[in-house]
């Protein structure tokens, strides 16, 4: 690869638009793009040097949780399938805290995710664990293939300038979200030094750790929610319910319900399936933050059920 093509390489990770879908070339890795995700887990290990505090710790945690929020009440449910109606002030504000999670901008995880529900494990699925499941989990976002946004996926999103602003410079909010990281630590050295942190510490736990456990847990519903667990309706396809990832994914493991109904803003759909996101939605929803929450009918909650042993 000559020095021009990998400036052009570097460049397109802070600027997308100069990458048309005639560019995707097919299944290969984009190793351009690998570097920086690899690097990321490798700076997971710098736990080891810099050690950790309690506030570093719950830091980690709330940064995992808030950003897990955006993710699974926004750009999943919200963007990807329109389960609810917000402002236009709140779409945006939970799509920039979307985009602090390194999951790319709104519109394009919603394009993809769309695309996903119209092919669900077919040979046209980006994301089928038939296709293995490793390509399942991480391979499907590192090739040239799916760069892209497929927009005629979302066209209703495409009217929004803030948000197409927003999918063009997707890795500029990560990288300030970093920074408020590093500088939150190095405040708290100077003004609480009785916590025991400081700026490397707060980096590496609440971004680096907290993201790569906040993009694992999103992808293993592409995953492993369709390899491991249970099965209550008959969707055509492989997804499942499982609770483990249901509570670290907030809601989003009962994944063989939400391909039964997909645009439901409740995933769990019995008092007894825990959906966190669901919980938060509710709760906003009372002080009018969100409203119109789309309910599962009651005649779909026992249609087209597995029969028994057949799971």
């Amino acid at each position: 690869m000559s020095l021009q093509a990998i400036v052009i390489k570097v460049l397109v990770w802070f600027d997308n638009s100069n990458v048309k879908i005639a560019d995707n070339v097919g299944e290969a890795i984009d190793w351009m793009r690998v570097i920086p995700f690899i690097l990321m887990h490798l700076v997971c290990l710098l736990v080891f040097v810099v050690g950790f505090s309690p506030v570093a710790l719950w830091v980690a945690l709330g940064s995992y949780l808030v950003r897990m929020f955006a993710i699974t009440a926004f750009y999943h449910r919200y963007f990807s399938h329109k389960a609810f109606k917000t402002s236009r002030v709140c779409q945006f504000i939970f799509a920039l805290l979307g985009a602090t999670a390194t999951q790319r901008g709104p519109i394009w995880w919603a394009s993809h995710h769309r695309r996903h529900h119209l092919y669900s494990d077919t040979a046209k699925d980006i994301h089928s664990p038939r296709q293995g499941f490793l390509w399942s989990h991480i391979g499907w976002f590192l090739c040239l293939k799916n760069f892209t946004t497929q927009g005629h996926c979302v066209r209703d999103l495409l009217k929004y300038p803030e948000l197409v602003l927003l999918d063009r410079f997707d890795s500029i909010v990560p990288i300030f979200y970093a920074l408020s990281m590093l500088f939150l630590g190095q405040y708290l050295e100077f003004a609480f030094p009785e916590l025991k942190t400081n700026g490397s510490q707060m980096l590496v736990w609440g971004y680096f750790v907290s993201t790569i456990v906040l993009i694992h847990c999103t992808l293993f519903v592409n995953s492993l929610a369709h390899v491991l667990g249970t099965r209550r309706y008959e969707t055509g396809d492989d997804s499942r319910n499982n609770l483990f990832i249901a509570l670290f994914a907030l809601g989003e493991g009962w994944h063989n319900n939400h391909h039964h109904y997909p645009v439901s803003a409740r995933q769990g759909f019995f008092w007894w399936e825990i959906d966190i996101s669901y919980y938060l939605l509710r709760l906003m929803s009372l002080f009018g933050i969100i409203w119109d929450l789309k309910p599962v009918p009651a005649n779909r909650l026992h249609s087209k059920l597995v029969k028994q042993g057949l799971q």
